[in-house]
């Protein structure tokens, strides 16, 4: 009976238009796969290798013509290898103290005479220490008033509290330059013999957010209405949600920066919505340089906006569909490379605005034109729901954004300078996993916006930090600008004169 139901077994018969879906189904979750396998194991870099067979740039005249390749003649030719130098090994710093250390010989008698010595210096640690700072005020009474006189007490950035400038400067960077979780920063005092409640320590960074919330809001006004350029983009941030015990809500930090100036700007934000960057740009007029997140697109503002592309965020595509279509993936990427080469040589030069502009104009806008001929030529021959047509029809879509970075010397080619600004908190993230709550989350964002824009003018975190606590509760209202990072070392008091 079994045999004779195997004999009876039948093919099914499907028409070629549920075949061809089959087919493309298939290629999109084995599309699929691969991109999960290279999530999980493939390389974090987004570099391109240098690509054999790509010509130099300069040497390749856009036309609309292809251009021909030539056959490649390899040969191999044996060098005499040079003797490699031991690298030098650099000199230790010159402004950490030293603390000699002598060593004399045994066996030294008054017959013996110095002729020198052998110096060898090694790097040594020592754990951060607290100390405790006594401010002594002196009494005077005036023998004939009875008048007494005493000096003033300097401000506080908390005023009774025990904990100075110094040291909830050095909390704050090490939570968000540092990435250590306040409840590390407890252990680690606990090591030095000072204990200190986790209610207190939340309490010091409640306290310093306060102090710095009036400059901050000076950071949101400077970097949003003294420039008519700016970079946007916006990250994920798991905060806790006290409506819904046990829960997380996703919340986001809206970054903005200002190419120019250097600073950066982080919002935090419940919702992802059309009407986070409608309120955050609202008065803006300008350039606005994105990724490709559809919100932007519809912007209902004041001003009037004009939109960027990033180049890197489009790069990204076909640098994942390489596993779907190699040879076209390859063909974009090596034409992106071009264009990323042409911005690194003009780093290189140093040239001013203007000349930048000019220099993209003779040599990127070529490229350009190539890039978008290659695309519409490509994108009705792929398979419609592959990685290398979803590339294509992402770049197709915003290519005029893409390009226009070409009609501005200012303008940057991509928003890699944001993302990192950025990288921050996606480490922060994995570190403290959560902020506890909605206010929490904007004071996190106001600690990134400083950080980020002191990295922006190689300005030490701690120092700055702990000079403005120490200073702004005496500073003007109307002088605030004096203390954000990119005019602080020209506001610093001068040092005495001895």
């Amino acid at each position: 009976m079994l045999n004779k139901d195997i004999q009876k077994e039948k093919y099914i018969t499907i028409s070629q238009k549920e075949y061809d879906s089959l087919v493309v189904e298939m290629l999109y979750l084995k599309q699929q796969l691969v991109e999960l396998q290279r999530m999980v194991f493939g390389p974090r870099s987004e570099k391109i290798a240098p690509i054999p067979e790509q010509l130099s740039l300069f040497d390749i005249d856009y036309q609309d013509e292809p251009v021909p390749k030539t056959k490649e003649i390899t040969y191999t030719r044996r060098v005499k290898q040079k003797k490699k130098n031991k690298p030098a090994r650099k000199g230790l710093p010159s402004h950490l103290p030293r603390k000699d250390e002598i060593i004399e010989p045994e066996g030294i008698t008054d017959a013996h005479k110095r002729i020198g010595e052998e110096v060898t210096e090694i790097l040594e640690y020592t754990p951060g220490k607290m100390y405790v700072r006594r401010i002594i005020r002196p009494k005077y009474i005036d023998t004939k008033t009875d008048i007494i006189s005493i000096g003033l007490l300097p401000s506080m950035p908390i005023p009774k509290g025990i904990a100075g400038p110094t040291l909830l400067a050095h909390i704050s960077v090490s939570k968000f330059i540092d990435h250590l979780p306040l409840y590390r920063q407890l252990q680690m005092f606990k090591r030095i013999k000072v204990d200190i409640s986790s209610s207190t320590i939340g309490g010091w960074f409640a306290k310093t957010a306060e102090l710095l919330t009036p400059l901050y809001k000076e950071l949101e006004l400077h970097v949003l209405n003294n420039t008519n350029y700016i970079q946007s983009d916006e990250s994920p941030i798991k905060v806790q949600d006290r409506d819904k015990k046990g829960s997380l809500h996703q919340g986001y930090m809206w970054v903005v920066r200002d190419p120019v100036s250097g600073l950066v700007l982080f919002k935090y934000n419940k919702g992802r919505s059309r009407s986070v960057p409608e309120d955050l740009f609202e008065n803006f007029t300008g350039t606005l340089q994105t990724d490709g997140y559809k919100v932007y697109k519809s912007l209902k503002t004041k001003g009037d906006i004009t939109l960027l592309g990033c180049m890197a965020h489009a790069r990204r595509y076909f640098e994942k569909a390489k596993d779907n279509d190699y040879s076209r993936a390859r063909h974009v990427l090596g034409l992106m490379q071009d264009l990323y080469l042409i911005e690194r040589k003009a780093k290189a030069k140093a040239i001013d605005v203007e000349t930048k502009y000019r220099y993209r104009q003779l040599y990127a806008v070529p490229v350009l034109k190539a890039l978008k001929k290659w695309l519409k030529d490509n994108q009705l021959t792929v398979m419609p729901k592959s990685s290398i047509a979803k590339a294509i029809n992402y770049t197709l879509s915003i290519f005029d954004n893409l390009a226009r970075y070409t009609e501005d010397g200012r303008f940057e080619i991509d928003n890699n300078m944001i993302e990192n600004s950025i990288r921050p908190l996606a480490l922060g993230r994995k570190n403290y996993l959560f902020a506890g709550n909605h206010l929490a989350a904007q004071s996190y964002a106001m600690m990134y916006s400083f950080f980020a824009s002191c990295k922006s003018f190689d300005i030490n975190p701690q120092d700055w930090l702990a000079d403005v606590l120490g200073r702004i509760q005496d500073h003007s209202i109307h002088r605030l600008h004096q203390l954000l990072p990119h005019n602080w070392k020209n506001a610093m008091p001068s040092p005495p004169v001895l």
